[in-house]
């Protein structure tokens, strides 16, 4: 049995890595014998209401503590959470990164935020955007 203390998911706070971030995420996995995003924490992490969160995955809100490892939820989870590891690839900065993705419209995308265009399912889009930011090609 593991000597750290569980993640109440209700309580939980960014922290100040994407590293430490997803060790948070894998620890409370572990924890509660399963291999899924906590959709509390995510929210919790990204200052995000659960109704919000429910929506952006095009889910019922039941579906975040009844359902937590329904594939449409965790499929959009994941999505964020590949776009979020990558803007903070970009910056350097994860926190930076959690603001980017809650408010920042691009312009590329006609001025959608990040988390709209996951929601769309515009993942995929969004790293290619940032990968090309990275390398100098865009802006």
């Amino acid at each position: 049995m593991s000597t750290e203390a569980l993640i109440d998911p209700d309580e939980y706070q960014a922290p100040d890595t994407y590293t430490r971030f997803v060790a948070d995420l894998r620890r409370s996995a572990t924890a509660a014998g399963k291999p899924i995003i906590d959709p509390r924490m995510f929210a919790r992490a990204l200052s995000m209401d659960l109704q919000v969160l429910a929506a952006d995955a095009h889910v019922h809100r039941v579906t975040l503590t009844r359902a937590q490892g329904s594939e449409k939820l965790q499929g959009f989870l994941r999505a964020a959470l590949q776009v979020i590891s990558a803007a903070t690839d970009v910056n350097g900065d994860f926190r930076n990164a959690l603001f980017w993705f809650r408010n920042e419209p691009i312009s590329a995308f006609d001025y959608k935020t990040p988390e709209q265009l996951v929601s769309e399912g515009r993942a995929e889009d969004l790293v290619r955007y940032l990968r090309a930011l990275k390398a100098g090609a865009v802006g």
